[in-house]
């Protein structure tokens, strides 16, 4: 489990295909002498949880499974792009952003980037399967990073960045038409199954 508030970023080394379907991805990882993950350890890329499988220094291994691909911006990495990194929460931890599993529910496309007093607002294309639960100041993860809807549209929401998430984090370089990874808030979801039945 995650909070979505980066605290680290990490650059792809190389993504490289299996022979039956998925493959191994390999990221220089800031934060590995603070945090010292083991093997078996998740870890969240741009906001999917995946599980570290050979750590050599500043370089984490993980497995990425076809299922994954399908389902996030994973598949098109490239090397040397640059990429959110989340260790997973430890009891005790400050949970100063919201619960996130790491378990994404969609990509979408960046629509429009607009100037926003010391920030910016983001408008993402809002996907039909997800629509009634990305409402009006839910809480939302893009990318892993935990933010909340700032406004919704038809087919489009807002999330409001602040300077500090632009620095940090790797919203603050994806220019309209880039695909990012969403994932809805938990309770969200879990209502919107119990009522759907």
């Amino acid at each position: 489990m995650f909070s979505g508030l980066i605290g680290y970023r990490g650059t792809v080394v190389s993504l490289e295909s299996a022979q039956n379907g998925g493959g191994t991805l390999v990221v220089r990882a800031d934060g590995v002498r603070e945090e010292a993950p083991a093997v078996k350890d998740s870890i969240a890329i741009d906001g999917v949880c995946l599980t570290a499988t050979r750590i050599d220094g500043d370089r984490v291994a993980f497995d990425v499974v076809p299922e994954t691909l399908a389902r996030s911006t994973l598949g098109g990495l490239h090397v040397g792009d640059a990429v959110n990194l989340e260790y997973s929460l430890r009891v005790g931890d400050r949970m100063g952003g919201h619960f996130v599993y790491g378990h994404v529910d969609a990509t979408a496309t960046v629509l429009a980037r607009t100037a926003e007093g010391q920030g910016e607002r983001v408008r993402i294309e809002r996907p039909s399967s997800l629509a009634p639960m990305i409402v009006e100041k839910a809480f939302i993860a893009i990318d892993g990073v935990s933010l909340t809807v700032a406004a919704v549209g038809k087919d489009w929401f807002e999330i409001a960045l602040i300077p500090e998430t632009l620095t940090r984090t790797t919203l603050g370089t994806r220019p309209a038409g880039s695909r990012v990874n969403i994932e809805v808030d938990p309770l969200a979801r879990y209502v919107h199954a119990a009522v759907s039945r």
